[in-house]
């Protein structure tokens, strides 16, 4: 299982790059955005959505990554 350092960590090395984000938006209900990872921080994260998102960026916790209620894929 993996902490909050690891998941920052592997954020960390990911900086720049693009990212889907999957996350629950409430119950059966989920939201997939795409973006770029922009930056980290101590307790969340920040990626800038793509131009047809509603909004230019999005935070999240590492807190959400660990629980799964948020997914992060990274482009290949």
């Amino acid at each position: 299982m993996s902490t909050l350092e690891e998941i920052k960590s592997r954020l960390d090395a990911h900086i720049g790059e693009t990212v889907t984000v999957v996350s629950q938006a409430g119950r059966k209900k989920f939201t997939k955005r795409s973006g770029i990872l922009r930056s980290t921080f101590p307790s969340l994260f920040v990626v800038e959505l793509d131009e047809e998102a509603q909004f230019k960026q999005a935070s999240y916790s590492y807190a959400d990554v660990l629980t799964k209620n948020v997914d992060v894929d990274f482009a290949e």
